[in-house]
């Protein structure tokens, strides 16, 4: 099964901050400096991207944050006909913008490179035919994981979790699982008992 684990985690700093609203891990330069360090593995397979002096200033955080946006809007589409996630319900980008945000910011040239370490399996590594810049080249990796996930087999898994006070995206791992973790399966059936309750004890 492929890792998605990137496109899911940049869609994931957008979060539920514990007391009715939404909080954004990407708030300022530095959250975003700090993202993208933690996430350093996954995006070294770039080679134009060097994660270890990576620091975000103003723009590369507009610049990602814009890209977000489009991947959020995108899921959105991908779990109808069930309801977006209640952090984007009112303020989704229209589906032909985020596409055409998701292309361009994918639409770094490269070129593939097989790499076979001795006692490894095969990989390509996609070499830039240009010198980005490190903004360029973060969005680029950013969203050519998103393209490779939405044009993937496991999109279909996509699911938003609509349990109280959650806002987040999921990979549904079995035909059962409603919500994103345990945490929230508890509260959603919390949530329901006490309905149920109220139901009950209206006169």
């Amino acid at each position: 099964m492929a890792d998605h684990s990137l496109v899911l985690d940049l869609a994931l700093t957008v979060r539920h901050d514990g007391h009715g609203g939404v909080a954004d891990d990407l708030s300022g330069p530095e959250g975003l400096t700090a993202w993208v360090r933690e996430h350093a593995a996954a995006l070294d397979v770039d080679p134009d991207l060097r994660t270890d002096g990576f620091t975000a200033d103003d723009d590369a955080l507009a610049a990602v944050r814009a890209l977000r946006a489009a991947v959020r809007a995108l899921f959105a589409r991908a779990v109808r006909p069930d309801p977006p996630s209640p952090a984007d319900a009112q303020r989704l980008l229209p589906v032909e913008t985020a596409l055409e945000l998701l292309n361009a910011a994918a639409a770094v040239p490269t070129v593939p490179r097989l790499a076979w370490p001795e006692g490894a399996d095969p990989y390509a590594v996609h070499h830039g035919t240009g010198t980005p810049d490190a903004v360029t080249a973060l969005r680029a990796a950013l969203a050519r994981a998103a393209v490779d996930f939405l044009a993937g087999p496991d999109r279909v898994r996509l699911r938003a979790c609509h349990a109280p006070r959650c806002v987040r995206y999921f990979l549904k791992e079995h035909p059962r699982q409603e919500w994103c973790g345990p945490s929230c399966g508890n509260r959603a059936r919390v949530a329901r008992h006490q309905r149920r309750h109220r139901l009950h004890a209206e006169p």
